[in-house]
């Protein structure tokens, strides 16, 4: 059980420039209101509190609960722009006082960042780029300290390396040949690259060892109005005239979102306990409506039926995720449901293995 991290949970300059002083993932969590009946907003944390990720205690703190709970690892989003990075200090800090001692993995989230969040999605803030070799292997050298550690998650020796936005690449063949190589240039067995989104064609399906079942796929079901019942879907357009985001029934998703695998290829499912991105975007959000611990379970359990033919190296289950709070996506204890969603995981993890 791999848990998504987000490290966007303490202050820096350029969201203090760009946001405000002081602005974190909490501004916007904390401000959040409710959009309808029924709606379920703003979510407070409970046991871990509003933390800040500069605090070596709350990241201790965050990976003790994970893993009384069956958490085996978090997977760190991380951001490289050329050179550039940003919201880097958690994990470096994680790397330099090997603290927590809990395994880990990194995602390259690579994405330009705009001013989305606050209905300015024109607005670029930091641009992704791909300039080429020598920013592959300057990335690839930054990182090795991490692949090298003793708590980075392996499969079959080599390190575990999610990308994003993978197809966003425009040499991706290269660039993924170019780290295999210096992986073992520098002693590594390699890679295990994962792409976390399906390739648009088959050009590149080759290319990695796994991919992650998409976490938000384009959904079927369809969209719910409270108080109306309408079977057929409802243009969206109809939606935002009300004030309202789009909203899908959870039960009617949930397990959607473990379908779409790659035919052939092995694929890692990956569970979404709930979602709500209204506290970033308003109405421009989308809600999985009345997600609950019991229904979460449910999901969990069709994950886990998904690798029981899967060899032991690769028994993987992402988790999306373990805090994203403005995006109402995390497994951190809230003030409505405290542990119960980390409680229906524990109980399904320990079912699995006989326990």
């Amino acid at each position: 059980m791999i848990a998504i991290y987000l490290p966007q949970f303490h202050p820096i300059p350029e969201n203090d420039k760009w946001w405000g002083k002081g602005f974190t993932e909490w501004t916007n969590t904390a401000k959040a209101k409710p959009l309808y009946r029924g709606h379920y907003q703003p979510h407070v944390p409970a046991d871990l509190g509003f933390y800040d990720l500069r605090l070596s205690e709350a990241r201790i703190a965050q990976a003790e609960l994970a893993r009384e709970y069956g958490i085996e690892a978090f997977c760190y989003y991380h951001y490289w722009f050329a050179g550039r990075q940003i919201l880097e200090r958690p994990f470096n800090e994680v790397l330099s006082t090997r603290k927590p001692d809990f395994p880990f993995c990194i995602c390259w989230a690579n994405e330009t960042w705009t001013g989305i969040w606050h209905g300015s999605p024109n607005r670029v803030l930091i641009e992704q780029t791909y300039p080429g070799e020598k920013d592959y292997v300057k990335h690839f050298n930054y990182l090795l300290p991490a692949f090298e550690d003793d708590r980075y998650v392996k499969v079959n020796g080599k390190p575990l390396f999610a990308i994003y936005k993978p197809y966003n690449i425009p040499d991706l063949r290269k660039f993924i040949e170019l780290w295999r190589e210096l992986a073992i240039q520098a002693g590594l067995k390699g890679i295990h690259f994962v792409s976390m989104k399906n390739p648009p064609d088959n050009n590149y399906d080759d290319l990695f060892d796994a991919y992650v079942v998409p976490q938000m796929p384009a959904v079927r079901a369809a969209i719910w109005i409270p108080r109306l019942n309408l079977p057929k879907i409802i243009l969206r357009w109809f939606a935002v005239k009300n004030g309202r985001p789009t909203i899908y029934k959870y039960k009617d998703v949930m397990l959607q979102i473990l379908e779409n695998g790659i035919p052939n290829k092995l694929n890692y499912p990956c569970v979404v306990p709930n979602w709500d991105n209204t506290p970033r975007s308003g109405v421009n959000g989308l809600v999985l409506h009345g997600s609950t611990p019991e229904l979460f379970r449910v999901q969990i359990d069709k994950a886990i039926g998904k690798i029981k033919d899967h060899d032991e190296q690769n028994k993987i289950i992402f988790i999306k995720s373990w805090n994203e709070w403005a995006e109402g996506n995390h497994l951190e204890p809230d003030l409505k449901y405290g542990q119960r969603y980390l409680e229906e995981l524990k109980t399904a993890c320990n079912l699995s293995k006989g326990n």
